[in-house]
């Protein structure tokens, strides 16, 4: 063999082994290129299965608190609907209570009767008068016409009146004298309970569509109708 051939032998001899390196080393770079990129997935899916599975798990843990909550704040919603309707009802019980007291009050003070010695003659022993008396009320109608008749509607309406003013029940009265009051739609009446010296003068007046109303009642010292 010649020393020219024996050299381009070699030569070709090391360029194949060049060559097969070359494509070894190929291969291998693929091969880790891959194995990397295999890895990179499977840590990746890992890491996102791992946080999906703590979100998931915090999500139901919440909803399991709220849910165990959720009872407790109820109760404590209609506890606390509870004390404000019964605080309500017994603002409302005292506020009504309050202003019966304040209705029953004033209707005391109003009932108080003023009452002075004397009257219009010697003969009153004192007079009674209460801006509360109300008229009585009537059946009657139209242009009123006063009636000193004991059939009368009229003259029965001026009984209830002096009833009314004195107090004493118009079936257990003595209507010992009724007659005008010295003024058109007035009349005055001495009446005394049955069976009583005690005697009153009552003086009415005629209010439209309302009937009589006591103006004032004089307490006699002696029954001078007798």
């Amino acid at each position: 063999m010649k020393h020219d051939d024996y050299e381009n032998l070699n030569e070709g001899s090391r360029s194949q082994m060049r060559a097969k390196r070359r494509k070894t080393n190929l291969v291998l770079n693929s091969l880790i290129v891959v194995v990397i990129l295999l890895i990179g997935i499977v840590s990746f899916n890992i890491f996102f299965s791992n946080d999906e599975g703590v979100a998931d798990q915090n999500d139901v843990g919440a909803e399991k608190d709220q849910a165990a909550a959720s009872p407790d704040k109820k109760d404590d919603s209609q506890d606390s609907d509870k004390k404000d309707d019964s605080q309500d009802s017994d603002k409302k019980d005292e506020s009504a209570s309050d202003e019966a007291d304040e209705e029953s009050a004033e209707d005391e003070e109003l009932a108080d009767p003023i009452v002075t010695e004397g009257g219009s003659d010697a003969n009153v022993k004192q007079t009674i008068e209460n801006p509360e008396w109300k008229p009585v009320g009537t059946t009657q109608s139209g242009e009123h016409n006063t009636v000193f008749d004991q059939n009368a509607v009229d003259w029965q309406e001026m009984i209830l009146a002096y009833s009314y003013a004195t107090g004493i029940d118009k079936d257990n009265m003595t209507v010992w004298w009724n007659e005008n009051g010295g003024a058109p739609n007035t009349a005055v009446g001495t009446v005394s309970q049955k069976g009583s010296d005690q005697t009153f003068r009552v003086w009415v007046e005629w209010v439209d569509g309302e009937g009589w109303k006591p103006v004032k009642v004089e307490e006699l010292i002696q029954n001078d109708k007798r």
